[in-house]
């Protein structure tokens, strides 16, 4: 059985996805479509008899609020358990063999306790220099293995406003720190090598959201950014 595991696309349906979406047996999505459109389009490009799995994002507005917060099902014998962010699973999840989530638009596949963690990444709108990101699962009498497909991509903006490091939380807690310093933003940048309009742009949400957190910063960027479009 072929499982295809997608997440954040936020309001963007790339055609790759598109495609894969017809050519699996089944389709999970763990949260942040961002628009009703793109949900349609998914539940749409889906063969009609295969199951599909999908759960809201915290960007995802009032026309989700039928969707579940997190699902149980099973797939091929093997139990499922998905959320859109990890920090939301619960602490006893009993028989589960896979848990699927999203929110941090990183890939990452970890096996613990005999269980398959994965966050798919995101395959919508890119963030910063993330790499756009989908999986597809394998599940053959008992085994489990995961393919990681990545999507060519040309995002100048983005690889412009961004640092080169992955770990994007940590950068955006250094310029946080340096602003407690009273540092101007133009130093930030120059010693940091960012681009001044993404560590201005930072600065001001900080301002303007006293007390949000370095992930708060990032969703409240990635939403900017998308009603910029």
């Amino acid at each position: 059985m072929k499982v295809l595991v997608i997440s954040d696309t936020h309001g963007l349906l790339r055609p790759e996805v598109k495609e894969m979406l017809g050519n699996c047996d089944a389709v999970i999505h763990s949260g942040d479509f961002h628009t009703q459109e793109v949900y349609n389009e998914i539940r749409n490009a889906v063969q009609p008899d295969n199951p599909v799995f999908m759960v809201r994002g915290n960007n995802d507005g009032r026309w989700a609020a039928h969707l579940p917060a997190h699902l149980e099902f099973t797939l091929d014998s093997v139990k499922f358990y998905v959320v859109h962010d990890k920090k939301e699973l619960p602490e006893n999840l009993h028989d589960v063999q896979i848990v699927i989530f999203g929110h941090s638009h990183r890939f990452t596949e970890e096996r613990k306790d005999g269980r398959l963690y994965l966050n798919s990444g995101s395959c919508g709108r890119r963030r910063f220099r993330l790499d756009l990101t989908m999986a597809v699962l394998h599940l053959e009498n008992g085994n489990i293995s995961v393919d990681r497909l990545e999507l060519f991509h040309e995002d100048v903006k983005a690889a412009k406003m961004s640092p080169s490091q992955d770990n994007l939380s940590g950068v955006i807690q250094d310029i946080m720190k340096r602003m407690d310093k009273g540092q101007h933003i133009r130093k930030i940048s120059s010693e940091l090598k960012l681009d001044y309009d993404f560590v201005e742009e930072i600065c001001r949400i900080r301002v303007t959201h006293p007390g949000v957190t370095s992930d708060g910063l990032m969703d409240k960027i990635e939403v900017n950014e998308i009603q910029r479009k």
